[in-house]
């Protein structure tokens, strides 16, 4: 069976390296396999790293992504992809040596359209604060998406991250949506799912992600993701699946009882109570997920870890809710 590996990256001298060798390194007959990295032209050295992978080995092809983002990446990739299964994956993460072969044992045992695993976030470098955006991302209060969890049994899913596709899905019902920035895996796989598509998650297929490794640049990036959880409703006419409105709705209880308080006083103290419930959770999880005792100094960094993670994208989804009743289609410049 013929596969096509699409990479899209930019900017990713850190990360992509290791990425490569572990798709280099899968059991997979790499005459069967094609590996195509669509670079957003990027400014470092992730083109001159791609290359020497290039000429080392004929199956690995650089693309180039003139429009640098996500979608547009995706999209060339497919279009010149030979193969009969189609996988996305994501230059921040590496995939187990069997990834490929699971998931395409996977394709043929599900009849499934599209099929994933189990994402596990892993620290980009070894300080408390990476460990802790780790431990953050595989814990149901920080993250709660499907397919970042064990599962014993595979499940039938609206979602998984980056996806082993049907080369026919997208002659059935094109390409990504390249209005969408971020969140245009979810809008394919919802408009999948409304063809009759099914989607399937998979405990045994294996990759891991490396996320933000500072608070800053983890707080804006759960910010841009919470825009991209309501900023997406402008194009699709439909809504995403709960969880990624939670943080939204938390965000606005808090704003609306913080208002109401100067009017009524009993909001004041709905409000202390709202504060004095979210912050006890925060740390009966942070309490939960520790390592073990000789991992207490994460204890203090934890609580910020989860703040970061829900306050930044319940403000994300509420600076996006203005903007999509603004009916701004430039809320967001080139942010991105």
């Amino acid at each position: 069976m013929e596969i096509s590996i699409i990479i899209p990256c930019w900017n990713e001298e850190k990360f992509i390296a290791k990425c490569l060798d572990s798709v280099i390194g899968q059991d997979y007959s790499k005459d069967n396999l094609e590996v195509l990295m669509v670079d957003g032209m990027s400014e470092d050295s992730t083109r001159e790293i791609v290359g020497e992978y290039c000429k080392k080995y004929p199956f690995v092809k650089l693309l180039d992504n003139l429009k640098r983002f996500t979608p547009f990446a995706v999209n060339i990739g497919i279009k010149n992809a030979k193969g009969d299964f189609i996988i996305l994956m994501g230059a921040h993460a590496d995939y187990a040596k069997d990834y490929v072969s699971r998931c395409v044992a996977a394709m043929e045992k599900s009849s499934a359209d599209n099929v994933g695993g189990i994402l596990t976030a892993k620290p980009a470098i070894n300080s408390l604060k990476a460990r802790a955006i780790a431990l953050c991302l595989s814990s149901p209060f920080g993250a709660g998406g499907s397919f970042r969890f064990q599962s014993k049994r595979s499940i039938e899913t609206d979602t998984v991250f980056g996806g082993c596709y049907r080369k026919e899905v997208f002659d059935k019902i094109g390409l990504f949506d390249e209005r969408l920035i971020r969140s245009q895996d979810m809008e394919f796989n919802m408009r999948l799912k409304k063809a009759g598509g099914k989607i399937m998650m998979f405990p045994d297929i294996i990759c891991y992600y490396y996320p933000k490794s500072n608070f800053k640049d983890f707080f804006i990036h759960n910010f841009w993701d919470g825009v991209w959880a309501i900023w997406p409703l402008k194009i699709m006419k439909a809504p995403l699946k709960l969880r990624h409105y939670l943080p939204l709705l938390f965000i606005l209880s808090f704003f609306g009882s913080g208002a109401f308080s100067f009017f009524w006083l009993p909001f004041l103290f709905l409000l202390f109570f709202e504060l004095g419930l979210y912050f006890a959770t925060n740390i009966y999880f942070s309490v939960k997920i520790l390592p073990g005792k000789k991992e207490w100094r994460l204890l203090f960094i934890l609580p910020i870890v989860f703040a970061a993670r829900h306050f930044g994208y319940g403000l994300g989804s509420v600076f996006g809710l203005t903007k999509l009743i603004s009916r701004n289609d430039n809320a967001f410049g080139k942010k991105f």
